[in-house]
């Protein structure tokens, strides 16, 4: 003989005084909580692809300071160029590389920015391509 023998086979009585609680809310009773907080955002950061940057060689460097003299002599005119460049990641080494367009404001050559019409610093030792549109 057990424990509970005496209770084991009985009739399940629903209470009258307590309502039967929903699904939803029987199920909330189960759903999972953060017992490692951070630890999902730090997995998708760690998941999450960087490059290295490209140095280019002379002859590209020769090709992007024919462009930005170009670019340079017709700056009053604000031209539109496409730029494809490097831009560095916060968190992880390495970085992503972003393609914009868009009117040039300034070539700064004392700290080596070329400044977008809407405020995009880009540093030219990280410009890979420009193109004069």
């Amino acid at each position: 003989m057990s424990r509970y023998d005496d209770i084991i086979n009985l009739p399940y009585e629903k209470s009258s005084r307590h309502p039967q609680m929903s699904n939803h809310d029987r199920a909330a009773q189960f759903a999972p909580f953060a017992a490692l907080n951070g630890h999902g955002a730090a997995i998708a950061e760690e998941g999450r692809l960087t490059f290295e940057k490209v140095i280019p060689d002379e002859s590209m460097k020769e090709e992007i300071d024919r462009a930005l003299q170009k670019l340079a002599a017709r700056i009053k005119e604000l031209p539109e160029a496409e730029i494809l460049y490097f831009l560095p990641d916060a968190r992880k080494t390495g970085g992503a590389y972003l393609n914009v367009s868009g009117r040039i404001k300034d070539i700064d050559s004392v700290l080596q920015l070329v400044v977008l019409e809407d405020g995009t610093n880009i540093p030219m030792d990280d410009i890979l391509e420009i193109v004069p549109l």
